[in-house]
Order: structure tokens, then sequence, then C-alpha cells
């Protein structure tokens, strides 16, 4: 760069960190800004031990929102031990009575199983589970689930996920402890944070993803649609709804894009309304 040009530039920036110094920064901040909406659900830790650790864990790769679902035993002194220096993500840790409720405010849940189900969920490997979170954390809150030392997560709780997440392991031996599998899932996501954004997800943002609060919602109103047009016998649902949620959770609809839905949803019932009522009249 010319010396004239570049003193001039520095005279009417006195004091500024170079360029280069500038950008780092504001990447930076980008980074933990798109953290600070990924947060990390335990669901009926049984050992406190493992809360501990998995705080540990998240720390080490920059995470700090941790939520407990009805742990066994929280706080401890044990589980201060184990966090090892990560006494702030402890100390700052939400304990709640469910999982919808540590989820509500979320636009997309991620659930990790190693388990075989009845009606096979797709799994994400890490890296792309992680590439998925932040993308979709640059528009708001995103949760990764974890379930029970023993039993991981019920289908119940599956339902409330958009879709799981599965570790490559030893097929010999493929026990996972709770806070190892955190670190793995939460290395991912740091290294996925220090990628750039996708160009492609820009105009993403404008309306934002519906939350799992406003998903839930859908799920009600489609599931009494369905009961109204005897499409849907709640005595034998079969997998039904089930097979329903999965499909809307895949798709990811906007806040707009549900409120269309509902729409559709309330016009059907309103003509079922007119149609028993001229039914009525007639008889």
């Amino acid at each position: 760069m010319d010396n004239g040009i570049q003193h001039r530039i520095h005279k009417f920036l006195p004091g500024e960190p170079p360029v280069q110094q500038l950008l780092l920064q504001r990447n930076s901040r980008m980074k933990f800004n798109v953290i600070d909406n990924i947060r990390i659900v335990l669901v009926e830790t049984t050992h406190p031990g493992n809360i501990g650790a998995t705080a540990r864990a998240m720390k080490t790769m920059r995470l700090r929102n941790l939520y407990l679902v009805r742990p066994k035993i929280f706080p401890s002194a044990e589980a201060t031990v184990r966090a090892a220096g990560a006494d702030d993500v402890l100390a700052q840790a939400r304990v709640v009575d469910s999982l919808a409720v540590a989820v509500t405010d979320c636009n997309r849940v991620i659930a990790t199983s190693a388990r075989e189900r009845s009606i096979p969920w797709p799994a994400l490997d890490p890296r792309v589970c992680a590439t998925d979170v932040v993308n979709s954390a640059r528009a708001g809150p995103v949760a990764i689930v974890f379930g029970r030392e023993s039993s991981g997560l019920s289908n119940a709780e599956l339902e409330l996920c958009n879709s799981v997440v599965q570790i490559p392991t030893n097929t010999g031996f493929s026990s996972l402890n709770i806070a190892s599998a955190v670190q793995i899932i939460c290395y991912e996501i740091m290294r996925a944070c220090d990628e750039p954004a996708d160009p492609g997800l820009a105009g993403r943002d404008r309306i934002p993803l519906a939350d799992h609060g406003r998903m839930q919602q859908l799920f009600h109103h489609l599931e009494q649609c369905m009961i109204d047009v005897g499409y849907l016998d709640p005595a034998r649902p079969k997998w039904l709804m089930r097979r329903m949620k999965r499909l809307l959770n895949r798709a990811q609809p906007d806040q707009s894009e549900t409120n269309i839905l509902r729409g559709f949803l309330a016009a059907i019932q309103e003509i079922l309304k007119t149609r028993t009522g001229r039914n009525n009249g007639s008889g």
C-alpha cells in the first residue's frame, strides 16, 4: 500500500487495531454468538459425576449452555469435582421438569441415540450433525439431547426431536460414557463454528424457523383434524402420528409455513362444521 494512503487511513483511525485484527475479533464474536444458541441437554442423568464431566467437556469446546432434565442428584460435590474448573457451566445449568420444557424455544432438536427403533430414524454422522447444528444456530436456539445412562431416550422423547446423531464406535464394544459422547459432539460443533458460514443460508434468517412449541401446536391441530375427517382412529393410532411428526420435523418449516398449514387445517375443520350443521338441520 502507498505510504501516503496508509498514513491518511491511520489519521482517520487513531489507535485502531489493524484491519486483520478487527476481522478476527468480529469473526470471534460471531462464533460465540452462534455457540450461545447451542445447548446440551441431559435427560434424567443418574450419576452426578457425569454431569460434572459433561460440563468440563463442554467448556473445553467453548460451549456453556447446559440443561438438566430431572437429574437424580444435583447440585452435587461430585459433579463439582468432576467439572475440574468448569464450575461456571454447572452454576448456570438450568434444571427443568421435562424435555419439552428444555427445548420449547428451539428451532432444531437433535437426539443422540444408539438403539435400533421400530420405526428407523435417519441418522446423522457427528460431523454432518455439527454443520447442521451451527447453521441452524445462526437462526435461533438449537439443542443436542443425551439420554439416560442405562436406557437412552424414550420413543416419546425422540418424537420431540428433528433428527438423530449416532457416533460410530467399535461394533464389539459400542458403549460410550455420556461425557465422552458430549465431548465428541462438542468438538465437532466447535470445528464447524470455525468454518465460514454457508452463503446459501443468508436468506434463511429472514423468517424464523418454527420453534418446538409452535411445532407441538401444529401437531395437536393436525391430529385433531385427522380425527375429525375420520382418517385417524384415536383408539388405534398405530404409527401414523409418529410418522407425521417425523415428516414435518424433517422439513423444518418456518413460522410463516406453520401458519399456512394451520390455516389450511382450520379451513377443513370449518367446512366439516358447516356440513355437520347442515346435516343436523335437514334431519
